[in-house]
């Protein structure tokens, strides 16, 4: 039936809400928000999946009536798995981890009984399209892959590893695969590892940038890599190979600050729809340097890269985060043209 697409399912569950009084958020179109004074209620829709929040629980069982009146549901209590996601809460604290989904894997591969190691990644073996026997099944390479791929929404210690090896899907050779259950052998010695959010109200976002330069020896493209915490919490990261090819370490590394500070921005419109009012405080490191003067790009170009940048950006309003946001934008995508 028509009716039952994911689409038309969501649009009659967006109606219901906004007749409830909900907000659709403008940074992120699964999410609903409604405030009443000092309470704040926010539900997050993946599919079939409704995840519920708020500081108010005569609205949390109002609105759980209203869906279960309108659509049939299903409470399923207190949080404690969400899409993949194994959810602890210890103390005042909430770990979030996937270790079924990373013992599975394991079983799943026969590296349970494997011993571990404490890198993710050989740093003797160099990666590269041609250097070995292509596998007989090259499927299991790719579920690997793929398996990871999932897995390092949990794990930002395999973001580089999973990009890494996403280069070989189409044709893996023995040398790929091998690499790959090193991966495995590393997660093997931590299948617990997971993500520990604080409930602390400081609002302070920090972001790491840095940038490998030519690092892809088959392209000679620079990769960049980010990470943000929340309060020293990771809400953020990716590993990712740039699309042009960088002429100089200092334009690679512009290019991965313009990736942070994107990132950066939706994370400051999500925050302003949690919070509508707030102190919240800016730090950036980047590993490179900005020029002294605009007025002397050409030099800088050619200086050598010889200290460490750290931007700091403090604001107690939302509005006045933008301009140095914008600039900064602005001013990255100038030094790489």
């Amino acid at each position: 039936m028509a009716s039952s697409r994911p689409l038309d399912r969501f649009s009659k569950l967006s109606e219901a809400l906004l007749n409830k009084g909900y907000i659709p958020s403008k940074n992120d179109y699964s999410l609903f928000l409604k405030s009443t004074g000092s309470s704040l209620t926010v539900l997050a829709v993946y599919v079939d999946d409704i995840l519920l929040a708020g500081d108010d629980v005569s609205e949390l069982d109002d609105v759980k009536a209203f869906l279960d009146a309108q659509f049939k549901i299903n409470d399923l209590g207190s949080i404690h798995y969400f899409l993949g996601l194994e959810v602890t809460k210890v103390a005042a604290v909430f770990l979030m981890t996937q270790y079924r989904f990373t013992s599975d894997l394991l079983s799943e591969f026969h590296c349970q009984n494997f011993s571990s190691v404490i890198t993710p990644l050989d740093g003797s073996v160099k990666l590269s399209t041609d250097m070995g026997e292509p596998l007989s099944d090259p499927s299991i390479y790719r579920r690997i892959v793929g398996k990871l791929n999932f897995l390092q929404h949990i794990r930002p210690d395999i973001a580089f590893s999973v990009q890494h090896l996403s280069q070989f899907l189409q044709a893996p050779q023995v040398p790929h695969i091998l690499v790959a259950i090193h991966v495995l052998r590393y997660l093997s010695a931590t299948p617990a590892m997971g993500i520990l959010l604080s409930p602390d109200a400081d609002f302070t976002l920090k972001a790491y940038s840095d940038s490998d330069w030519a690092a892809c020896a088959m392209s000679r493209k620079s990769v960049s890599g980010y990470f943000i915490t929340l309060d020293g919490c990771p809400v953020s990261w990716k590993s990712k190979k740039q699309q042009t090819v960088s002429l100089s370490s200092v334009k690679a590394k512009c290019r991965a600050i313009r990736q942070v500070v994107v990132e950066m921005s939706w994370l400051i419109r999500l925050l302003a729809d949690l919070v509508s009012l707030f102190l919240i405080m800016f730090l950036f490191f980047a590993t490179t340097r900005l020029p002294y003067t605009l007025l002397r790009t050409q030099s800088f170009m050619s200086a050598p890269t010889t200290s460490r940048l750290t931007v700091i950006m403090c604001a107690t309003m939302l509005l006045l985060v933008w301009s140095p946001f914008i600039m900064l934008q602005v001013l990255c995508n100038w030094l790489i043209s």
